[in-house]
């Protein structure tokens, strides 16, 4: 007589449990390219509280470069961080996009800003120059 094999369902895991912190103090970093603006907002040791975008907020093309779209994306990345108890934060700026000070604008309508900084990288020498035209 051999054995059969029970055949079992799909095992129903116990749903985890989202792991509540608040967090009253944060960073603020935003990256403002020519064609983005990314904003991500992280607590004092740099773990990731919140995160928006142009392209995550619907714009697209040349609308994702924009200030509109930096204050919105800003608005958005805010919102979810207060979510999570933060009520003052830090920014950091990088980048020279149009997005820069509207973002700044947009942070500030819904957050406590205590501090802003440029962090925006400038080459000492700069790239090295391209090979003299001959003709």
């Amino acid at each position: 007589m051999a054995k059969q094999a029970q055949v079992k369902g799909p095992s129903k895991k116990p749903a985890r449990k989202k792991w509540q912190r608040t967090i009253p103090m944060g960073i603020v970093h935003v990256s403002a390219t020519f064609n983005n603006t990314i904003v991500t907002i992280t607590d004092p040791a740099g773990n990731v509280v919140a995160w928006s975008s142009a392209g995550k907020c619907k714009f697209t093309g040349s609308k994702k470069s924009s200030a509109f779209a930096g204050t919105v994306v800003a608005q958005q990345a805010a919102k979810d961080a207060q979510a999570a108890g933060m009520k003052e934060c830090e920014v950091y700026l990088k980048g020279p996009g149009a997005g820069r000070e509207s973002a700044v604008r947009g942070i500030q309508s819904l957050l406590n800003v205590t501090m802003i900084k440029d962090k925006t990288p400038v080459p000492h020498n700069g790239c090295r120059a391209r090979k003299r035209r001959r003709v």
